[in-house]
């Protein structure tokens, strides 16, 4: 029992040693930051991220995390530039009274226009 607990706990170490290494890119955080990306990603509320969109509310406008970066900078702090990611933000499905009756939205609206 004692060793399977010490490989459960070494899987454990190595997950988590790897999910730190792989931390989202934001590219408004100052570390990180990226004018361009951070303009859109504040417009978009996301960002893309490994290849996957990673929807996130920015509560300040982009003067407020630009001037975070510029402050980063002047205490010696090194910025690693987030990439401009290629992906966007997923489609908008809308759920609400999409489906009656069994037809879906189509069935629905045209039973309720005709």
């Amino acid at each position: 029992m004692k060793k399977s607990a010490s490989v459960g706990l070494t899987i454990l170490a190595a997950v988590s040693m790897a999910a730190r290494a792989e931390q989202r890119l934001d590219p408004c955080k100052a570390a990180n930051f990226n004018e361009q990306a951070c303009q859109e990603a504040i417009q978009a509320r996301g960002y893309c991220w490994n290849g996957r969109w990673v929807q996130l509310r920015y509560h300040h406008p982009f003067p407020y995390y630009y001037d975070a970066y510029h402050e980063y900078t002047a205490k010696g702090g090194v910025v690693n530039a987030a990439v401009v990611g290629t992906c966007g933000p997923p489609a908008i499905i809308p759920t609400h009274g999409m489906w009656r009756g069994g037809f879906g939205f189509l069935g629905a609206h045209h039973g309720a226009t005709g």
